[in-house]
């Protein structure tokens, strides 16, 4: 429900650890450190005293986040009112713990869930814990930029024809790059199946505060999204929050799931990080967000303008309906560098330090937290990369490092789910011998994620067979200066398999 301003002044476990904090008593419980007297003097001088006076357990003044009755709850009330939730859940371990807590709500063993490729590696955690089966759909894709967008509506819609017993359909929104899909459609599509629409929306938790951002997912028809406060907003890292409206999400089945994969030593700096984020946003976040895209359209205009720099634009396409302007995607291939040389030659030599790199671009997070002095440097950054390091070759083109992607890469043969993967005995191989494009005699099925950078989307995933595409494509990444995570061998000599 819509919240005021004045109901959302309080910090009430903000306020509460405040008080604990500064009360004097003899401390006969953890942490072993004992509000900072027994603290290294090295970290102490590192990070002052007051934090370690803060870092307290759960006091009986503090409340418990696994059944909250006092302040956390009413921290927990008070952001649901200020994101547009009913029910909003504090996370200690990150929005990773919240999308495996989604999934983990909606679907058991054998469980079919749709859900994007491109989807963040603890979905696939969850996929192996849950035993659900995943119904992977082939994100859009830009194969001139190398950047995967979201799954369209119409995909969903297909995907649920084929598989109408499908428990849940998951999202991403925003992607890294700040690339929205149409939530709204993909929502509507779920609610005809009686099914909800999970949003890993670890990326947009500011999209509330400001018209000119894309809207929130629950505002669009989502039923649950995860997201991390900390990315964007004011919270400590690590710090992220759950939240649920409507009938099709089981709130018990979140709460045990939480109770599983969160900590029962709960930090309460990263707790009171999220009470006073959610209230700074509630207040000033209209002001912040105000502030923050002009300064990220500042960047945008001036390096748009800089000889053989672009930047990402909204195209409106099914899968890129919106794009979060505070997300500035650089395309550095004009220069005739990878993204990976950009990055290095901006870190160490100038200064300016990327979220991401990839193959052709460069991404940066603008957030409440810069200045116009970081712009300006980070302009100036790129203009001295222009004119001091542009390389007289022919720029990086994507066709040759991404010509496959389209008719490989998402054609692997399922055979075994991810958790029987997981749990299987394996074996490592060299890479010739997992398939048939040596001239190996069988292929083998994955026992890990394979996932190139660019463009993110995991080519392998364990119970998939390892077909002579997808190593082929894998290996031209490699070629291109791309990185392979996600795998116990990133040089791709090896891979390890099911062991038959």
């Amino acid at each position: 429900m819509p919240f005021t301003k004045n109901s959302q002044a309080a910090t009430p476990l903000l306020d509460a650890l405040q008080t604990c904090a500064n009360k004097p008593h003899a401390a006969f419980y953890a942490p072993g450190h004992k509000r900072g007297v027994g603290i290294s003097p090295p970290l102490a001088e590192l990070l002052g005293s007051a934090v370690f006076q803060a870092d307290l357990p759960e006091l009986p003044e503090l409340d418990n986040l696994f059944a909250p009755e006092g302040v956390i709850q009413s921290a927990q009330q008070l952001a649901a009112d200020a994101f547009g939730a009913e029910h909003t859940w504090f996370l200690v371990n990150g929005s990773t713990c919240g999308v495996m807590a989604a999934i983990l709500a909606t679907c058991g063993t054998g469980d079919k869930i749709v859900l994007p490729r491109n989807v963040h590696q603890s979905a696939i955690a969850a996929l192996i814990l849950s035993g659900a089966i995943p119904i992977f759909l082939n994100p859009e894709y830009d194969a001139v930029l190398d950047i995967a967008h979201s799954i369209t509506p119409a995909a969903v819609a297909d995907a649920l024809k084929q598989h109408p017993d499908a428990k849940a359909v998951m999202m991403l929104y925003p992607t890294y790059y700040g690339v929205c899909g149409d939530v709204g459609a993909i929502a509507q599509i779920a609610h005809q199946y009686n099914i909800p629409l999970l949003v890993d929306e670890a990326h947009g938790p500011h999209f509330t505060f400001h018209p000119d951002l894309p809207p929130s997912a629950l505002s669009a028809g989502a039923d649950l999204t995860v997201q991390s406060i900390h990315k964007v907003l004011g919270a400590f890292t690590q710090a992220a929050m759950l939240h649920v409206q409507g009938t099709k999400i089981d709130l018990d089945r979140v709460s045990k799931a939480l109770q599983l994969l969160q900590s029962t030593s709960p930090s309460y700096l990263l707790l009171a990080s999220l009470d006073a984020a959610r209230q700074q946003m509630a207040l000033h976040g209209e002001l912040l967000m105000t502030q923050t895209l002009q300064l990220a359209n500042q960047a945008r205009t001036e390096i748009s303008q800089i000889p053989g720099l672009s930047v990402l634009e909204l195209v409106n396409t099914p899968g890129f309906v919106a794009l979060d302007l505070t997300r500035l995607t650089v395309t550095v291939s004009g220069l005739g560098l990878t993204g990976f040389e950009a990055d290095e030659i901006l870190h160490q030599q100038l200064g300016v330090t990327a979220e991401l790199p990839s193959l052709q671009h460069l991404t940066f997070i603008i957030s409440l937290g810069n200045t116009q002095a970081d712009i300006d440097k980070l302009v100036q950054a790129f203009t001295t990369l222009s004119k001091e390091y542009a390389r007289v070759r022919k720029p990086l083109g994507a066709k040759k490092g991404t010509e496959l992607i389209n008719n490989l890469i998402f054609t692997n043969i399922p055979n075994i789910s991810p958790r029987e993967a997981f749990f299987s005995s394996t074996e490592v191989l060299p890479v010739e011998q997992t398939s048939d494009a040596y001239g190996g005699v069988c292929q083998r099925i994955s026992a890990e994620l394979v996932c190139p950078y660019p463009p993110g989307i995991p080519v392998l995933m364990p119970g998939e067979v390892i077909t002579p595409a997808a190593i082929q494509y894998l290996q031209q990444i490699l070629s291109l200066g791309g990185n392979i995570t996600g795998c116990s061998d990133p040089s791709l000599k090896t891979l390890k398999v099911v062991q038959q």
